[in-house]
């Protein structure tokens, strides 16, 4: 059995136009939205001891590199200690993401 070779045509961008995005395993990560309406504050560790870093707009979704324990929140999906890590030194509290899941999704952060 013999596997001829794909052609891949290749067309050239229109002087001006914007170059193709690039897909990188980062761009296909699974991102979770927050609660609608809800505009939602990101601090700087796992509780609302620490300080508010930024907030995310209503409509916002993220990304959940890993998950801690910490203070415990009540929100639109329930109440939990489950804090979601977005970014380095950037938590918001798993009651405001819809995850799909009351427990942990992601690997512990360390």
């Amino acid at each position: 059995m013999s596997v001829e070779p794909a052609e891949i045509e290749h067309t050239e961008q229109p002087e001006g136009a914007a170059e193709p995005a690039v897909t990188t395993l980062a761009a296909a990560a699974t991102t979770y939205p927050i609660a609608p309406g809800t505009s939602v504050n990101v601090r700087s560790g796992p509780g609302t001891g620490y300080p508010v870093v930024k907030v995310l707009p209503a409509g916002s979704r993220v990304s959940i590199n890993c998950q801690s324990p910490g203070t415990w929140i009540t929100g639109p999906y329930g109440t939990t200690n489950i804090w979601d890590n977005i970014a380095s030194g950037q938590y918001i509290s798993d009651a405001y993401v819809q995850t799909g899941s009351d427990g942990y999704i992601r690997p512990r952060c360390s």
